[in-house]
């Protein structure tokens, strides 16, 4: 079964729900709403398509629903970076990152992060 890309909304209410979870609609809501102005049904209706598309299971609670994200961040998270880099990057990660420290100004603790990364791939890639 593919699983379901979300788009920029319904991945707003994942952002949310992976720090938290679970939470009603109405918590979402206050959530997103303290940043934009957006409606409660608008957040509602966002749900309970993502419920219907299977990014979101829910649970009864009383006269409300507890929802929960049916994948794991960084499941998300790859599955959204590597249709990036396909359709932007042709496939090609290198582009990406070369494009993306091009563009940005990188910190040098950034930089030595990513230092350690590549050291850390080319020692299990040598193993």
């Amino acid at each position: 079964m593919e699983k379901i890309t979300p788009t920029a909304a319904e991945l707003e209410v994942l952002n949310i729900l992976w720090k938290e979870e679970p939470l009603t609609v109405k918590e979402i809501h206050e959530l997103i709403s303290s940043s934009k102005n957006v409606g409660y049904t608008t957040t509602l209706k966002i749900m309970q398509k993502m419920t219907t598309k299977g990014l979101l299971n829910r649970k009864a609670n009383g006269k409300s629903h507890l929802y929960y994200a049916t994948y794991k961040k960084d499941e998300t998270r790859g599955r959204l970076l590597d249709r990036f880099i396909d359709s932007a990057f042709s496939g090609s990660a290198s582009s990406l990152v070369m494009q993306l420290l091009g563009n940005k100004k990188t910190s040098k603790e950034e930089l030595d992060e990513i230092k350690k990364v590549i050291e850390q791939m080319e020692n299990e890639t040598n193993s």
